[in-house]
């Protein structure tokens, strides 16, 4: 079967995650992804183990290195020499795709900016991610999803009920998000490029991609003008759109965001029918005037069952809402599983072991680049053969 990008090759010269997340889900489309890794040893997140955060597993690997890495060839080599320099721009030669995350002036210093790119050759698309984009003061300050997506956006600060402190982001959050946008930039430079036969730059960065998350409370302000209003769990302005405590120091989610729609089946599924006539929370209007007296009757009803319970009782009246699941809940949750969200990897010493999916699936079409990052010795002698680079000279590259 096809793959949609059978038989494009992309050159990927970038560390941690956003980029190579990007990589690793062109690879899943059926490009060749060759990763150029620095010696010794290749990138420092290749050899983050579970146990360095904290984990008591002994698996040897770091996963998620290799859900970011998947199904792509590695190539050692020290592109701060000038020999390797030139091999580097050999590959450029025979690839139809380059992907970076160096700072601009990184790029420059070792020819790898698009600039000097598309003058070697007109026909191919450099694609990149920074932290606050190739423009502007700050276009060479580095940066991670942290700073950059979470924090410079407005989304940390945010993200938090009133009276509470910020929360750090997790790992790779604002990274997978800039990578879908970068891999939608790219798609859409490969259908011009189709067009008109000329290459393209595409460029996304972190900070763009936490005010694109951000969308909806950020066009508001640009309108208004006025600070964000914050969420109070004790005093929401609509309290079926709210979380409460259940049994056993549990969570669930309401979201009804329409709430006149649902509240007469809310009270009767949570067995407070009183409440549908009672005229502090009569329309919407009352209930969020008298939504602290609300929010105090219900964390009082939630307590009196387990999580399990609740479902049972709010699936079966179809109400909207979530449990606030753990993350050993979501691996094995039913829906995900039937989904097949997750894929199966093999690694030579690891063994076989899940990873998290592509984000997106093509029905009657087979995507999906499950095959682990290979070790960084392994295939950077024939990456440089079938650039037509002599064996000698090969010897001295990989040296």
């Amino acid at each position: 079967m096809t793959t949609p990008l059978a038989g494009v090759r992309v050159l990927e010269v970038a560390s941690f995650v956003a980029v190579p997340a990007a990589g690793a889900m062109l690879a899943d489309l059926g490009a060749e992804v060759i990763k150029v890794e620095l010696p010794p040893g290749g990138e420092l997140y290749r050899r983050s183990k579970p146990k360095y955060a904290g984990y008591a597993s002994t698996f040897p690997e770091n996963p998620a290195f290799h859900m970011d890495n998947r199904g792509k060839r590695v190539l050692m080599l020290d592109i701060t020499r000038k020999d390797c320099q030139r091999a580097l721009l050999r590959l450029v030669d025979d690839v139809a795709i380059v992907l970076t995350n160096l700072l601009p002036k990184r790029r420059v210093r070792y020819g790898l900016n698009h600039e000097a790119l598309l003058a070697r050759k007109p026909e191919i698309i450099v694609a990149a991610i920074n932290g606050y984009g190739g423009g502007g003061e700050q276009e060479n300050w580095p940066a991670f999803d942290y700073s950059a997506y979470w924090a410079r956006s407005g989304m940390m600060d945010t993200l938090r009920d009133a009276g509470r402190e910020p929360s750090m982001l997790r790992p790779g959050v604002g990274d997978h998000a800039a990578a879908s946008n970068l891999v939608c930039g790219i798609l859409s430079a490969l259908r011009l490029r189709d067009a008109d036969g000329k290459g393209r730059y595409v460029e996304t960065s972190l900070l763009q991609t936490g005010l694109y998350i951000m969308g909806a409370d950020l066009a508001t302000a640009l309108v208004t003008g006025e600070p964000i209003p914050r969420h109070d769990r004790l005093e929401p302005a609509n309290p079926l759109w709210n979380s409460y405590p259940v049994a056993e120091d549990r969570w669930l989610m309401l979201v009804m965001i329409d709430p006149n729609r649902y509240w007469p089946k809310f009270c009767a599924a949570v067995e407070l029918p009183d409440l549908v006539d009672d005229e502090r929370f009569a329309d919407p209007f009352a209930r969020t005037a008298n939504s602290r007296e609300l929010v105090a009757i219900l964390d009082e009803k939630f307590a009196e069952k387990s999580l399990e319970q609740w479902k049972q009782v709010l699936d079966r009246a179809g109400l909207i809402w979530a449990p606030v699941a753990t993350v050993q809940e979501a691996i094995e949750d039913p829906q995900v599983r039937a989904m097949g969200y997750f894929a199966a990897m093999t690694h030579a010493e690891a063994g076989a072991f899940e990873t998290v999916g592509m984000p997106f699936r093509i029905e009657g079409e087979s995507l999906g680049a499950y095959s682990a990052a290979p070790p960084v010795d392994r295939d950077g002698r024939a990456i440089l053969r079938e650039a037509g680079i002599a064996e000698a000279e090969i010897d001295k590259l990989l040296s």
